[in-house]
């Protein structure tokens, strides 16, 4: 059997983390689908397939409180961070106040964030933007895309492809998302007055064709004995 999930991109590298460990001890796989939070929402209300979903945790006591999820199931993975990335061997920037951010995404060819209508980082850095005036001010230069993970390989692979100098490209989303995405690297936490964190939660849905099998990939995702790999991939 398939175990299927929907889930918030944030996710993506615990899942692929701990899914051969999770196939080892049941014997079957999981078949995820990953993306910014408002979309994969929209998926599920839709109809399409899902044993567990992992969404913000507001949004998982939304479902609930609707009948889509089983609350005793909810269990949290750990807070995340929003931060700035640049590409792999890149000088990193001084991002620690307003001023050093608004510098360095001004100074910036290429900007790349996920969805500003539905993921939770595109929506917040927009925000972040207009406070410090750039958001008609960099104009062309914002390259959004539909989730974290998808902003930080399209910045990869231009840096690697000679599209842009490593110096001339920076990036805003999640840092779990930084942190599995190959050729980028984390600069830091986007500054204290900007600062976002997000709850991400997971819960067997009402629609699970095996709710005890769902249930185990939820307890595998937010217990102690995944706990390092949590901590390693940005969950606090």
């Amino acid at each position: 059997m398939t175990l299927h999930i929907l889930s918030a991109g944030a996710a993506k590298g615990l899942v692929g983390a701990l899914a051969g460990e999770f196939e080892r001890a049941t014997g079957h796989d999981i078949a995820g689908a990953f993306g910014a939070i408002g979309a994969m929402r929209e998926k599920y209300l839709a109809g399409e397939r899902c044993d567990t979903i992992i969404l913000s945790a507001a949004m998982i006591r939304e479902l609930a409180a609707a009948g889509e999820v089983n609350p005793g199931s909810i269990a949290d993975l750990g807070r995340v961070r929003t931060g700035v990335a640049v590409p792999a061997g890149a000088a990193l920037p001084a991002v620690g106040d307003a001023a050093q951010l608004r510098e360095a995404l001004a100074r910036a060819r290429a900007v790349y964030f996920p969805d500003p209508q539905r993921a939770t980082a595109g929506i917040h850095f927009m925000r972040v933007l207009g406070e410090l005036g750039l958001a008609q001010a960099l104009g062309e230069r914002l390259r959004a895309f539909p989730n974290g993970a998808a902003a930080m390989a399209e910045m990869a692979r231009a840096v690697q492809a000679g599209e842009l100098a490593p110096a001339d490209a920076i990036g805003v989303t999640q840092v779990t998302e930084i942190l599995y995405t190959p050729g980028v690297q984390l600069v830091a936490p986007l500054p204290a007055q900007f600062e976002l964190a997000t709850v991400y939660t997971a819960a067997v849905t009402r629609r699970a064709a095996d709710p005890a099998l769902a249930a185990r990939l939820v307890a595998l995702l937010s217990g102690p004995q995944s706990a390092p790999v949590r901590a390693a991939g940005g969950f606090e």
